[in-house]
């Protein structure tokens, strides 16, 4: 019998595509470790949403009786949605570096044209 063929009675463990029993992965710490740095970051995303809607009003409303842009509200939006992205892309295994405040920086607010 071939090594492709394993015999009837001879049980391969389940693994997740990787090589690694699924066992393993369920009882890995760094696994655990960032569902909770998973949920931290969703709970700060969501307020971080809140805050932007926020700027998202006071900007509208500035540009509605003023006439102009406000630089700082700029600034503030871009930041945001800066650090919403860094977020989204922890959360869906785009990247293993945290945001902030569990790693990088706060990002930057530089505005492009």
């Amino acid at each position: 019998m071939s090594e492709d063929n394993p015999p009837a009675d001879h049980v391969m463990p389940e693994n997740n595509g990787s090589g690694i029993p699924i066992e393993e992965n369920i009882k890995s710490r760094s696994t655990w470790l960032r569902l909770l740095f998973m949920l931290a970051y969703y709970v700060i995303g969501t307020v971080a949403t809140a805050v932007l809607s926020v700027v998202v009003i006071l900007g509208f409303l500035w540009v509605l009786f003023t006439g102009e842009k406000n630089g700082q509200l700029q600034q503030a939006g871009q930041a945001i949605a800066a650090y919403l992205y860094e977020i989204i892309r922890y959360l869906t295994f785009n990247t293993e570096d945290k945001p902030f405040p569990f790693g990088n920086d706060w990002p930057s607010s530089d505005i492009e044209d």
